[in-house]
């Protein structure tokens, strides 16, 4: 089910701009190969998605140079795709970027179930924890991005019961071994070279390996803890080597969407608001972005009720789960999953502090919940099943086939696109591109340009690019496809003044829509638009991730 949920739909949700940099670096390629300032065929705008021998070299050189990720990644679907040389089209490279994310995605689901079980020593715990990861609707979510989410998981996942032994070490409930450092070090450097984020799991262990030891002092094994320390160590020195390029990242261009300006009155309240809804899809998840004002509103309350039940179900479920973390012992510990609420209520600080006290707004994409979301899930299992509910016939307590049945309707919901659709709609772009263009108009008389500052820029064009390359191919339409322009901003100037320099050497009529421009200065914009002659052919629009407005040109 598991593997059929993921693969639903696969190649039908449109790439979007963060997936198109995935393509293009494990493909080995650039997008600096991408002409800037000048106007653009369909085909030289998607060069760079198109399967050349290339080595993985030239995956981790381009990728670092250009990107503020880790490698690992990149170079692991640069390999993947190898197996999709020569297969097909368009859908196929789809599938083929994203299959692997969701290969992960499914081995997630076993792993879960060790984690669960060795964390509980119960089989219904870790059947349960395994439906959740199955049934997710977050973890189909991440599992049908062609993104490095779902191998971070299932890192995290092998770090999260090396932990386990570790904490359980500190009361000598048994002996961290030499093995399991070695594993642990290993474990969690593979997980820095994936993503960055990475460490802020690693942070979330730290610090409650530190609280339990504190809480536990009286009796702390102490040959344990240096053993912990060792590992610390290891695993400082494995990361240290992307150090350079985490400390690039913080100031990079690329990250800048997501530090947040002042806030005032409740702005102060978005973060938290963002957060629950976050906290609430790792589980369920209605059609809230279905064309029904109806259906939103009411999947909306659906997701309150289920929400508040959740709630109620948990504050009846504690079995002791949540009491007393000073004084558990040895015995209670392995089946009381108290270390697995700890970590995720320590990890739920790290993001709000770093949210409010840094300004980097984590809670504003949901996908970076994957730091602690294993550890949701396991805490939940434990939570709902390690109490004297009576079993069902299918082996768990009738509230947690409640909690699995709930998820998949969330699951269904992301498949068939009534939620957690694409962060960018580049396909509603191309649908109003096509619904303003003539019959009777030749479509090479229309541009489509966008302010540039990063790759992300050129991400987001070559989206819509793509899209127009797989549904109104020349084939079907009779009409060539429009031209594209990067206009790039090194001064928020520039790109008025390149549009300008453009639009004097293009012939008339022409048909021109403006990508992004926000960052342009609005009178400068103006100005040009006037002095070309072009007049607005209907109010600017939004949709996620564009905002686009057609001009005619005369």
């Amino acid at each position: 089910m598991g593997t059929g949920l993921r693969l639903w739909g696969l190649a039908d949700k449109p790439l979007w701009t963060d997936e198109f940099a995935t393509l293009v670096f494990s493909l080995g390629h650039s997008f600096q190969t991408v002409p800037l300032d000048q106007v653009i065929s369909l085909d030289a705008l998607l060069a760079p998605v198109q399967q050349s021998p290339t080595s993985a070299s030239q995956v981790v050189t381009n990728l670092l140079s250009e990107s503020n990720h880790p490698p690992l990644y990149f170079v692991l679907t640069h390999l993947w795709l190898r197996l999709w040389t020569g297969l097909g089209g368009q859908s196929t490279l789809v599938v083929g970027v994203r299959s692997l994310s969701v290969l992960f995605g499914v081995l997630a689901i076993p792993a879960t179930y060790g984690l669960a079980w060795l964390a509980s020593r119960s089989q219904r715990v870790a059947h349960f924890a395994a439906g959740l990861m199955t049934l997710s609707p977050f973890a189909v979510y991440l599992s049908q991005e062609a993104r490095h989410y779902t191998l971070p998981i299932l890192w995290i996942l092998a770090s999260l019961a090396l932990w386990l032994q570790a904490v359980r070490s500190l009361q000598g409930q048994r002996r961290f071994t030499i093995p399991e450092i070695a594993a642990w070090i290993s474990v969690n450097t593979l997980g820095i070279a994936t993503h960055y984020f990475f460490t802020l799991t690693l942070l979330a262990e730290a610090i409650a390996l530190l609280v339990l030891a504190i809480a536990w002092r009286s009796n702390l094994q102490r040959s344990a803890l240096w053993r912990i320390l060792a590992a610390i160590v290891g695993t400082a020195a494995g990361g240290a080597v992307w150090l350079p390029w985490l400390l690039g990242a913080h100031d990079s261009e690329l990250t800048r969407w997501i530090y947040q300006g002042d806030r005032s009155g409740l702005g102060w309240l978005d973060p938290l608001g963002q957060a629950i809804a976050g906290w609430i899809t790792m589980l369920y998840l209605l059609p809230i972005q279905a064309a029904s004002t109806a259906v939103v509103i009411g999947s909306a309350l659906g997701l309150v009720g289920l929400a508040i039940w959740t709630i109620w179900l948990l504050g009846s479920s504690r079995s002791g789960l949540v009491q007393g973390l000073g004084t558990a012992t040895p015995a209670q510990f392995p089946s009381s999953g108290q270390a697995f609420v700890l970590l995720v209520a320590i990890a739920v600080l790290i993001f709000l502090g770093i949210t409010y006290g840094l300004g980097m707004d984590l809670t504003s994409a949901f996908r970076y919940n994957f730091v602690y979301f294993p550890a949701v899930l396991v805490a939940i299992a434990i939570w709902v099943e390690q109490s004297d509910r009576p079993v069902t016939r299918w082996g768990l307590s009738r509230p947690a086939l409640m909690m699995l049945m709930a998820a998949l309707l969330g699951s269904l919901t992301v498949v068939t696109n009534l939620g957690y659709q694409k962060t960018h709609r580049p396909d509603r772009v191309v649908d109003a591109i096509y619904a303003q263009a003539p019959a009777q108009a030749p479509a090479q008389d229309t541009l489509v340009a966008i302010a540039h500052r990063t790759h992300g820029q050129t991400g987001r064009l070559m989206a819509i690019a793509w899209d127009i390359q797989g549904r109104y191919p020349v084939s079907a339409t009779g009409r060539p496809a429009p031209q594209f322009l990067l206009a790039h901003q090194q001064r928020p100037i520039d790109a008025a003044n390149r549009l300008d320099v453009v639009l004097s050497d293009r012939p008339r009529p022409l048909q021109l829509w403006l990508i992004n421009m926000q960052t342009v200065p609005p009178r400068r914009l103006e100005a040009v638009l006037d002095d070309q002659t072009c007049l607005p052919m209907q109010d600017a629009a939004s949709v996620d991730g564009y905002r686009y407005q057609p001009f005619e040109c005369r």
